[in-house]
């Protein structure tokens, strides 16, 4: 009943149009003062306990790195060196479009920036090379969901930060460690990889049926001017990945020297944005920063109140006497993960979803770091889906379709992910291989 008056509650403020940060807090105060005897006191405790953790740091930095890459041209030469490799192939420049979000995804963190910063100049020029609008539309939009799945991701971060701190225990008993943002990074890794290699086929296929233009082959003295002009944004994700892997230093800092590297490469080397529109991409990314860390305030308090009223415990103690078993339990979480989706924003879903639904999985003895790549592809798929999905949106303004239109161009791309969510559902070992063979597991 506790758990049904407090989902009850969310659920009329978020239909009402308010802004999940803004129903998340009023459902915790209302719940507060009507429902339960817990002292105000340790609810501002917990406001500030909350949201010191070091980690969140990460989630600023990389906002302001994705920004200083996005607003300058390092897409664009990211493009270039993709097309240079793949463009001869069957729907080339389609390829080319997987290909430049992957790379973009792996220094951004952020879908709506990967659409944005690809499908910007991808989709006119696609267009132009006598390819339909809808088919560069589809591919772009889906493709820029590896901005949540290939390392670095804010959503990762996002169900880092969720579950960190949650006492949970295994099958056996046994106290099972939450995921920390360094596993998840290189757990995403193999999985982003697979699935844009899926996409990359599912375009091929697409332009074979139905005879798309294929570009000229690139000479390779074009591929390596083409690299060369690149290689400077590519090193972002040498440095990442090299430095948190390597030991040198943590996600949080690694975030840190993306930001400074990201400025020095825009501002110094490429020379694309001067030094008078810097404050300009610090003040973007302070605000979106700070709707971020609105969200994660509220959301941890959320947290607070499910873990003190036994909710998750209840819920999970309630699933095993069920017996639903492992199989019944994460399709029943992909089919409701994907239904939120279609309807929030990811960080907001993986914010409410995770303290929820982790300690389940643990119980049942899913892995913390399967469950939470898991949960970011459904996030993923969510992003390409109507109502509020918001590469839609994206990939709408800067094609000038209707939202229908792209939806219905996407559809091809969406059930290749889907295919790929269910092997990443039931085969743990393509999202664990890697961290295990680094010994972080």
């Amino acid at each position: 009943m506790t758990a049904l008056i407090i989902f009850l509650i969310l659920a009329l403020l978020l239909v009402t149009g308010m802004p999940v940060s803004i129903a998340l807090g009023l459902t915790v105060f209302t719940f507060l003062f009507s429902f339960t005897s817990i002292p105000m006191d340790s609810i501002a405790l917990k406001l500030f306990t909350g949201i010191e953790k070091f980690e969140i740091m990460a989630i600023p930095f990389f906002i302001l790195a994705g920004n200083f890459l996005t607003h300058g041209g390092v897409a664009k030469r990211m493009i270039r060196f993709a097309t240079s490799m793949v463009g001869h192939w069957y729907g080339g420049m389609g390829l080319a479009a997987v290909a430049a979000c992957s790379l973009f995804a792996a220094i951004s963190g952020s879908s709506p920036a990967t659409v944005m910063a690809v499908g910007s100049i991808l989709i006119p020029a696609m267009v132009k090379q006598g390819y339909p609008p809808q088919f560069g539309t589809g591919v772009i939009a889906t493709s820029g969901g590896l901005g949540i799945l290939i390392p670095p991701s804010i959503v990762m971060v996002m169900y880092a930060v969720a579950t960190s701190g949650m006492v949970v225990t295994g099958p056996d008993g046994a106290p099972v460690m939450s995921a920390s943002i360094g596993t998840l990074f290189m757990a995403g890794v193999v999985p982003g990889l697979m699935l844009a290699f899926m996409l990359g086929g599912t375009t091929i296929w697409r332009a074979w049926k139905n005879g798309y233009p294929r570009m000229q082959r690139a000479a390779w003295h074009e591929r390596w001017q083409a690299f060369r002009e690149s290689v400077w944004g590519l090193m972002l994700i040498v440095i990442i990945m090299g430095g948190i892997y390597g030991g040198i230093f943590t996600p949080t800092e690694a975030a840190a020297v993306s930001a400074v590297y990201a400025f020095v490469i825009a501002v110094f080397v490429y020379k694309d944005i001067k030094l008078s529109e810097v404050p300009r991409v610090l003040l973007s990314s302070a605000a979106m920063s700070a709707m971020l860390l609105y969200i994660i305030t509220n959301a941890v308090m959320f947290a607070f109140i499910l873990t003190s009223e036994q909710i998750p415990q209840q819920m999970s103690a309630w699933i095993v006497e069920q017996g639903f078993g492992v199989i019944g339990f994460l399709l029943m979480v992909n089919i409701i993960l994907l239904l939120i989706g279609m309807v929030m924003e990811p960080s907001a879903v993986v914010l409410i979803m995770a303290p929820i639904l982790y300690p389940i999985a643990v119980k049942l003895g899913v892995d913390p770091v399967h469950f939470g790549v898991m949960m970011i592809v459904n996030m993923e798929i969510g992003l390409c889906t109507p109502p509020v999905g918001l590469n839609l949106y994206v990939a709408s303004s800067i094609s000038k379709m209707g939202l229908t239109a792209v939806t219905i161009s996407t559809l091809p791309w969406i059930i290749t992910t889907l295919v790929f969510l269910g092997l990443i559902t039931y085969v743990p070992q393509i999202t664990l291989w890697l961290p295990h063979m680094l010994g972080m597991k």
